[in-house]
């Protein structure tokens, strides 16, 4: 491996040991994280399956209702820490500051859990002045709901930290397997102890299951890390990356459902849910550059600070080649599976199939383009990338206002592929821009990349 020899002098052994291990392993990992996702996602439809057909519609779209701001005030409440431990922490180990990865450490989990209660605290008061919503039967849900954010932040912030220390599994499975499948266990106990079937004890079984996922990742991190010993706290630095960091989470989860917000003005509810069961198939595709992300993305901040130009790029080259491959293999066979899952939501949605079409073409063609986002969050370069996905986000929304009336759905599906393809070449550019890295993939990318 060739490296900066006039900055390779200054890091530990201990470090260099480290930092040979990050020139290996990311496909295993990236095949672990895609594993656990997928079944993830299997857990998740049983799950929302299950709480469905206990609840009923109206206290199930309560639930459901509830869950979606968890999840979006949840991330968001990290304030970007939870990515910036991918960015900050390899670097400082690699150079050997590990006064600056106990302060980030320590730090970031608690401005995390102080961030995420005044959020929910916040949240509570603007509610309480509404009046209405407290007073309903969302009051006992969101209360609850409020007790759940801290630690849904707490344990975003705990993935993030052992996906910089590439501990892939146990980063992704607390929140994706075991938190899901102990909210399918608690449902079922409560009902069974005679708990009524109301979406308030939904909440209050997500409650225990994320108190349990939560203590038993941390548990594990921190009996695994080397938390004793003086700390350094850089917190002009690190804010200054991860608020931007923080904006763009924002709003990339308003890109995943502004299409669908759209529709529900639009169309009527119908046409809405042949939709909706499209983009529930075609984001096992999103799962692939989830999963490259999470094996790579921490990768690229060692590499960068011992200086391994020449290892960068190759690792940019590969993850770029892999992921594209991957894409299409898995777009493929959802298409030709498409007939099938699709008919398992009912036979009229079958008529999906155009829109899941559009829509894995929308992701083929964004997967083109590389590792772009990564590089900016990674490396340097957080600004321009919140302000892409902003943009891309508004623009997602104007294609959709404007594609749907004369074309329906398909429209919204031709916006998102247009603006899913248009954020990957804008990050691509900037990325080579920022730092010089080329991150679209060529066919002697493809041809070259690691089996």
């Amino acid at each position: 491996m060739r490296m900066a020899t006039d900055r390779i002098g200054a890091i530990p052994e201990r470090a260099l040991a480290r930092l040979l291990a990050i020139r290996t392993g990311p496909a295993r990992a990236a095949l672990d994280v895609f594993a656990i996702r997928i079944a993830a996602a299997v857990f998740a439809y049983g799950a929302q399956v299950l709480m469905a057909r206990l609840m009923g519609g109206a206290e199930y779209g309560i639930f459901a209702a509830v869950w979606v701001w968890i999840g979006i005030l949840g991330h968001s409440a990290t304030l970007g820490l939870s990515q910036g431990a991918c960015r900050f922490l390899p670097a400082d180990a690699a150079l050997g500051r590990d006064d600056a990865v106990r302060g980030f450490l320590v730090g970031g989990a608690a401005v995390t859990i102080v961030g995420a209660g005044a959020v929910a605290g916040l949240g509570l008061l603007v509610l309480s002045a509404e009046g209405s919503l407290l007073a309903g039967p969302y009051g006992a849900p969101i209360f609850l709901a409020a007790a759940i954010l801290p630690l849904f932040a707490l344990q975003d912030f705990c993935e993030g930290v052992a996906r910089s220390q590439n501990w892939a599994v146990l980063a992704i499975a607390p929140p994706y397997l075991l938190r899901q499948g102990l909210i399918m266990a608690a449902m079922l106990a409560a009902v069974g102890f005679g708990a009524p079937t109301e979406a308030w004890v939904a909440v209050a079984c997500t409650l225990l299951a994320t108190a349990l996922a939560a203590t038993l990742q941390a548990g594990w991190l921190i009996a695994r890390l080397r938390l004793a010993g003086p700390r350094a706290y850089h917190w002009r630095t690190w804010l200054r990356a991860c608020l931007p960091i923080a904006l763009t989470d924002l709003a990339g989860a308003g890109f995943n459902v502004v299409d669908v917000v759209i529709l529900g003005f639009l169309v009527p509810p119908a046409t809405v849910g042949l939709y909706f069961a499209a983009t529930r198939i075609q984001q096992f595709v999103a799962f692939v550059h989830f999963a490259a992300s999470a094996a790579t993305a921490q990768r690229f901040t060692a590499l960068q600070a011992a200086g391994d130009r020449d290892g960068l790029a190759a690792l940019v080259r590969m993850q770029a080649a892999l992921t594209l491959a991957a894409t299409l293999a898995i777009g493929a066979g959802l298409l030709l599976a498409a007939p099938l899952l699709l008919g398992l939501f009912g036979p009229d949605f079958r008529d999906s199939l155009p829109i899941l079409a559009v829509l894995i073409a929308g992701s083929v063609a964004a997967s083109l383009f590389g590792p772009g986002e990564d590089l900016l969050t990674m490396l340097g370069g957080e600004g321009i990338c919140a302000a892409i996905t902003v943009a891309m986000l508004g623009l997602a929304a104007g294609l959709c206002w404007m594609l749907v009336p004369p074309y329906g759905v398909i429209g919204a599906a031709l916006a998102m592929a247009v603006a899913a393809t248009a954020r990957g070449l804008a990050m691509a550019v900037a990325a080579w821009m920022i730092h010089g890295l080329v991150t679209p993939v060529s066919l002697g990318h493809l041809r070259k990349a690691p089996r």
